[in-house]
C-alpha cells in the first residue's frame, strides 16, 4: 500500500460504524463467540466467517436455529460488554468525533444499545446524536434499513451522508442506502473492501473542514490505500 492522492468528499453528516471504525474489540468478540461456539457445539470458524458486521441475533439464527435467539444475544452481548481488556480506540476516532457539530454525526452498529453505548463509555467517546442499533431494526447490514435509519435519525438525506466501515456487509448496505462509504482496514484486508469509495488505515487518514453558514462538511481522505 502507498500514500495517494487526496480524495475529497462533502456532506452535511457522518454515520460511524461502531466496532473496527471508532473502536477496536475484535480480540474479546473473537474470545467470546468462539466460547459460545464451543458450547452449542458449533463450528467456530464458520461462524467467524459470517459474524463481523451482522447482528448477533441473525448469526445466532442461522447457526443454531433451535436456540432462543433472544437470550442467547443477552449472554453473548452481556459477555461482550465485560471483555474489554484489549479494546482500543481507532487512530484519529476521538480527534474526529469531537471535532464535529454534535448533531452531524451518529453511530450505526450491528451491536445492542446496551453493547453500544458499554463500549463508547469505555473507550471515552461521546454519545452520538443517533445511535442505531441492532433493536432499531427489522433487518440488518448489508440490508440498508440501518444507514436509511441513521440519515433519518439526523434528519439528512442519504446522499448527503459519509459512512465509514470496515466490514463488506456494512459497505453494501451504505451503497444500498446510496450513501458512499469509506472503508478503514481494520478488520479485513483492502481487496475485500474494493466496493467502498476509498479505503484508509484509520481515522488519522481524515482531515475535515466545517462551513457553518451551510452546516456542511468537507472531508480530506489521505494516505488511500490502494491494491
Amino acid at each position: 500500500m502507498s500514500a495517494q492522492a487526496i480524495k475529497t468528499f462533502s456532506g452535511n453528516a457522518i454515520l460511524f460504524d461502531l466496532d473496527g471504525v471508532l473502536v477496536s474489540s475484535t480480540a474479546g468478540v473473537t474470545r467470546q463467540w468462539r466460547r459460545w461456539a464451543e458450547e452449542n457445539r458449533v463450528d467456530p470458524e464458520k461462524l467467524l466467517s459470517i459474524a463481523h458486521g451482522r447482528r448477533t441475533i441473525e448469526v445466532v439464527r442461522l447457526m443454531a436455529p433451535s436456540l432462543d435467539a433472544e437470550a442467547e444475544v443477552m449472554k453473548l452481548e452481556k459477555r461482550e460488554a465485560e471483555d474489554t481488556a484489549d479494546m482500543i480506540v481507532i487512530p484519529g476516532a476521538k480527534n474526529l468525533v469531537t471535532s464535529l457539530p454534535p448533531e452531524s454525526w451518529g453511530v450505526v452498529t450491528s451491536g445492542t444499545r446496551y453493547l453500544a453505548t458499554s463500549r463508547l463509555r469505555h473507550a471515552g467517546l461521546p454519545q452520538p446524536a443517533a445511535l442505531i442499533t441492532a433493536e432499531d431494526v427489522s433487518t440488518g447490514k448489508p440490508d440498508p434499513e440501518p444507514y436509511l435509519k441513521g440519515a433519518e435519525r439526523l434528519g439528512v438525506n442519504p446522499e448527503r451522508c459519509i459512512v465509514f466501515e470496515d466490514a463488506p456487509a456494512g459497505i453494501e448496505s451504505a451503497h444500498h442506502a446510496g450513501i458512499l462509504a469509506i472503508a478503514l482496514t481494520t478488520t479485513y484486508s483492502q481487496a475485500k473492501l474494493a466496493q467502498a469509495n476509498a479505503i484508509v488505515k484509520n481515522l488519522s487518514a481524515i482531515e475535515i473542514e466545517i462551513t457553518e453558514g451551510e452546516k456542511a462538511l468537507r472531508l480530506q481522505v489521505k494516505d488511500l490505500c490502494t491494491q
